[in-house]
């Protein structure tokens, strides 16, 4: 997939992001199961609101973990998403 870091990426409905206090992890709750997600997953799928661009995502991400080059990972990882159903691109 190509990617435009202008566009904005969002959790696809009815899906929605969760923190599981019992487990001390990120889930993301689909219509039939429960995705648990590691911490990386998690942090990228919190950002997806919608609102961010791709591009303010990888910047916010580099920000909160102190590292760069970032971009192919979280990318990568937005691709499998979306390529799951977990996510969309915001029209």
């Amino acid at each position: 997939m190509k990617w435009e870091l202008t566009e904005r990426i969002r959790i696809r409905a009815p899906a929605r992001m969760k923190f599981d206090k019992a487990r001390q992890t990120d889930m993301l709750l689909l219509p039939e199961r429960v995705v648990r997600l590691n911490p990386t997953a998690g942090a990228i799928l919190w950002l997806c609101d919608g609102e961010r661009t791709v591009a303010r995502m990888i910047e916010d991400l580099e920000t909160k973990y102190n590292q760069t080059n970032l971009q192919p990972d979280i990318l990568a990882f937005l691709t499998e998403a979306i390529g799951r159903g977990w996510v969309e691109i915001c029209p």
